[in-house]
């Protein structure tokens, strides 16, 4: 049984950098959740029910999302268009990175992530500073999202499973958190440019990008049908993971649960391809320190963010803007392995 979830587990970290698997990312991933399970021996009624339910509010989330983008598209763009030239364009960035994180946390991570591409699609960006924003953002996205139950999966399994308060993870690790999506924002504003800003003519760049809203914005409307497939993607991404992490639980049990915290920290990278919220509700127990709890949350949510199939934001966003796992991965995995070693370091530090 181990051997063939190791196999599993070795095809979804590499399979998903070919041309074929990644053009059917969520299709693969059914696929590798469906071999776990049978391999695992742990597929019944309750786990197929649950892979059916799971993901019918997130899908929903979704669906409703894009078709309020699509009809409200021209003055949300005009608005983005506004703000964008009445500052600073960095400023802007470094304040669309931040305030999506932060907000992430009452709208949810997915209308976050909608907004996001929203906004991108506005600003015109060139191709590599475009990848860098979706992921920076996708990074504070993740993150700010576990400060309330409603944000994301994740915390809402933690604050369920501890029986705490609606407050919990905003006092437990909203002073980790709240700093990292700031520094993330940061980030995106000093590594973002306005397209040809090399240009003589950059200082009126940002006016002319900016602007436009006009006929050739409107023309990429989605179409219903395409705002009805990446809202069945999503419901099968999710089904996927629900597969992976149940199917996983046996790997999970014998090598993870007798680890101590901080190897914890580090073995979570695997939540880069497996559902954070199922490692999540395997490692938590409400025997745990709050110092313990802590450290297994920051390697899941910043780890999150290191691979397209890690958090929805991500998929959502790349699936939209076309970006592959190898452009996701040159970029978002060494920002993710910095994280990871600052966060380790502060963890160390305050215990």
């Amino acid at each position: 049984m181990i051997i063939g979830l190791t196999i599993i587990l070795l095809l979804v970290l590499l399979l998903p950098f070919t041309k074929l698997v990644e053009r059917n990312l969520e299709v693969f991933l059914f696929i590798m959740g469906v071999l776990s399970v049978i391999v695992s021996r742990v597929m019944d009624w309750d786990l197929m029910k649950e892979a059916l339910l799971h993901p019918i509010n997130i899908t929903i989330a979704v669906l409703v999302a894009g078709l309020l983008f699509r009809w409200f598209k021209t003055p949300i763009e005009k608005g983005i268009a506004s703000v964008s030239n009445a500052i600073d364009f960095r400023l802007f960035i470094a304040l669309l990175v931040i305030v999506l994180g932060l907000l992430s946390s009452l709208i949810t991570a997915i209308v976050a992530a909608v907004i996001l591409v929203s906004v991108i699609s506005v600003l015109k960006l060139d191709r590599q500073s475009e990848i860098k924003l979706v992921i920076l953002a996708c990074y504070a996205i993740g993150m700010g999202a576990v400060l309330t139950p409603i944000g994301e999966p994740l915390s809402t399994i933690v604050v369920g499973s501890l029986n705490e308060s609606f407050l919990y993870l905003l006092r437990l690790v909203g002073i980790y958190v709240i700093p990292g999506v700031i520094v993330f924002g940061i980030l995106a504003a000093w590594m973002i440019k306005p397209k040809d800003n090399s240009d003589k003519n950059a200082n009126h760049d940002n006016s002319d990008i900016q602007t436009e809203t006009n006929e050739d914005s409107l023309a990429g409307k989605e179409s219903y049908a395409e705002i009805i497939v990446r809202s069945l993607k999503i419901y099968i991404f999710v089904m996927a993971l629900t597969f992976l992490g149940a199917g996983f639980q046996p790997f999970i049990e014998k090598f993870l649960l007798d680890m101590s915290p901080l190897a914890l920290y580090w073995i979570n990278m695997i939540s880069a391809v497996l559902d954070n919220a199922t490692l999540a509700a395997a490692e938590i127990s409400p025997a745990m320190s709050e110092p313990t709890i802590k450290a297994i949350l920051l390697g899941l949510l910043i780890s999150g963010g290191m691979l397209i199939p890690g958090n929805i934001p991500n998929i959502i966003a790349a699936g939209k803007l076309k970006i592959t796992s190898l452009q996701y991965a040159r970029f978002a995995f060494p920002v993710g392995l910095i994280a990871m070693a600052a966060y380790f370091v502060v963890i160390l530090i305050t215990g």
